[in-house]
């Protein structure tokens, strides 16, 4: 393994890639790696070099859809205690945000994991409390374990977890953008293993890199893909095997399993992609949300909700334009004032480019 802060290792990467002489687009799908790349600088030095990277549906609050969003806001004027992330309170419904309902006087709680908002829950017998489960394969596993814990009925939760691989197929298959490699998020990884990726190299000829958080694991694995397509293969490399393994997490895949079942979902931006979804099993319905509030969701059963008007966030998910590339980025929406939730979660790749470069 190579010492993850070694400037003169960086350098001579770059120096490599940069006398290729290459012209290529990759894409990551990890908010994590997009904010190592604004942070230290790497998307401006590998542009330098001809490689643009841009992020794809990697940020988790993003990508949830403004009907789900309008369920929870709707729930909460039904009386029902709503617990979920930070970063999903503040992003706008069509009319008002969860914070602003807070403000209003509905029962919102800010929670840092699934099992804060059970406790709410257990100190709370009178209240129907119900969590917003956002996140990808990284997050699923809490999601799933708490569940198999016997929760109290009064708890229950508004699956909106999602997974990775699915987005990515309906990408390629979309064929809005050219892309010449993929930068696998590692933590995703680390539940799901590399295997789940197999496919896309296979269908689409496309190279990927499973690649870890610091700048150097980053600029190995840019490397490694410029290599591949050097040598015009295209397969699954694994630069962060300090914690992913082929298999991935066997236990946590199981514990998955056991909860959840594959469905087909809308994504910000994106049509429905077909089994993208993470529904909970018909044992588990007593905490389905979905189905526990059938009655007071009804009225948005039948109903669709556009993105805010003049909001990128759609096409920036799909990777069809920068931050910077929006005419309200720094005007219109900041981190204190969004439109979109990319500009909202600090994994979104609006947040980022506000924070670490500010101006446009």
């Amino acid at each position: 393994m190579f010492p993850l802060k070694d400037k003169k290792l960086a350098e001579d990467i770059v120096s490599r890639i940069e006398k290729l002489d290459v012209n290529l687009k990759f894409m990551h799908v990890c908010g994590t790696h997009q904010d190592t790349l604004v942070k230290h600088g790497l998307d401006v030095l590998l542009k330098k070099c001809g490689i643009e990277i841009g992020q794809g549906p990697g940020c988790p609050v993003c990508v949830t859809t403004a009907k789900e969003i309008e369920e929870m806001l709707l729930l909460a004027r039904k009386g029902k205690t709503v617990a979920t992330f930070g970063d999903m309170i503040r992003v706008p419904g069509e009319k008002h945000s969860l914070q602003g309902m807070k403000e209003e006087g509905c029962d919102i709680r800010t929670v840092y994991g699934i099992e804060d908002a059970v406790s709410i829950a257990e100190k709370n017998k009178n209240k129907d409390v119900v969590f917003m489960a956002v996140g990808f394969e990284t997050t699923v596993p809490t999601t799933a374990s708490v569940l198999l814990k016997n929760p109290p009925s009064n708890f229950s939760v508004l699956s909106c977890h999602r997974l990775i691989p699915p987005a990515l197929k309906a990408i390629l298959d979309m064929g809005e953008i050219k892309i010449d490699g993929l930068i696998q998020p590692g933590h995703v990884s680390t539940i799901i293993g590399t295997k789940p990726y197999d496919f896309i190299s296979k269908k689409y000829n496309v190279p990927q890199v499973v690649a870890g958080f610091e700048p150097l694991d980053l600029l190995m694995g840019v490397w490694m893909l410029v290599e591949q397509i050097k040598h015009g293969t295209a397969f699954v490399q694994n630069e962060y095997t300090r914690a992913v393994h082929e298999d991935g997490n066997v236990k946590a895949k199981k514990v998955i399993d056991e909860v959840f079942e594959t469905g087909d979902k809308k994504w910000r931006g994106f049509p429905v992609i077909p089994k993208s979804s993470l529904e909970l099993r018909k044992q588990f319905e007593e905490y389905d949300a979905k189905k526990k509030y059938e009655d007071d969701l009804e009225e948005l059963k039948n109903k669709d909700f556009k993105e805010p008007k003049g909001c990128k966030c759609g096409e920036l998910l799909r990777g069809l334009l920068s931050p910077q590339d929006c005419p309200l980025f720094g005007t219109r929406c900041k981190p204190g004032s969004p439109v979109g939730p990319c500009m909202v979660s600090i994994e979104g790749s609006c947040n980022i480019e506000y924070r670490y470069k500010k101006t446009k």
